[in-house]
């Protein structure tokens, strides 16, 4: 799967699923402040994530996540490495 088609999942979820404005949803900006989860909506993204893309999220893997790129290139990498196994 081509990054572009994760990049446009993610960004769809997070507007439809978790009401983000879409001009919020840029690369730079902060999963924290941009998101504004709480406990409950992690898991909910991480119900999204495992259902959109088919892997296993390990909660401490959104530790070393600060911004949107950072969870682009998380799901791109798992997704890789999904495909590859």
């Amino acid at each position: 799967m081509e990054q572009a088609t994760i990049i446009s999942i993610i960004n769809e979820f997070l507007i439809e699923d978790f009401e983000v404005p879409a001009a919020d949803i840029t690369p730079e900006a902060t999963i924290k402040e941009t998101l504004d989860l709480d406990s409950l909506d992690y898991v909910d993204l991480v119900v999204s994530i495992e259902s959109n893309f088919g892997f296993k999220v390990k909660p401490e893997d959104f530790q070393r996540m600060i911004t949107i790129q950072d969870f682009y290139n998380y799901v791109s990498t798992k997704v890789e490495e999904k495909t590859l196994a």
